[in-house]
């Protein structure tokens, strides 16, 4: 099977049975087994063009759109939204370009690129 598109973004499970690739111009999350095949497709308006990418040692996937400014947590399948986990309407995401999870803080670090702040989330 013959894939065409530039990978922005790339993740593996903490199994390594899956890679998250975000591609460039299209605005998916890709879901692929470990031989290439494709799994999963996932789109949401709620992202907009997708910039960051992050799986956590739990296998949580967290995505993160510059338009219209969100970060949300994917299920492992790359399938479907669990939760929206900040947005511009709660006044503090501003074109974010990358998302990451500290396991040492229990925290979502999330870099923003129009105001070059770094906004850190307490997650229980």
């Amino acid at each position: 099977m013959l894939l065409c598109f530039a990978v922005r973004k790339c993740a593996v499970s903490p199994t390594g049975d899956r890679l998250y690739i975000i591609s460039q111009g299209q605005d998916k999350l890709l879901t692929l087994a470990r031989d290439g095949t494709l799994l999963a497709t996932y789109t949401d308006p709620a992202l907009g063009r997708l910039t960051g990418l992050h799986v956590t040692p739990a296998g949580q996937v967290l995505v993160c759109g510059v338009w219209p400014n969100t970060v949300l947590q994917v299920g492992w399948e790359g399938e479907s939204k669990l939760a929206t986990l900040a947005t511009k309407e709660d006044g503090e995401v501003w074109s974010p370009e990358s998302v990451c999870y500290s396991s040492t803080t229990s925290s979502i670090i999330v870099g923003q690129f129009r105001n070059d702040e770094i906004l850190v989330f307490r997650v229980e």
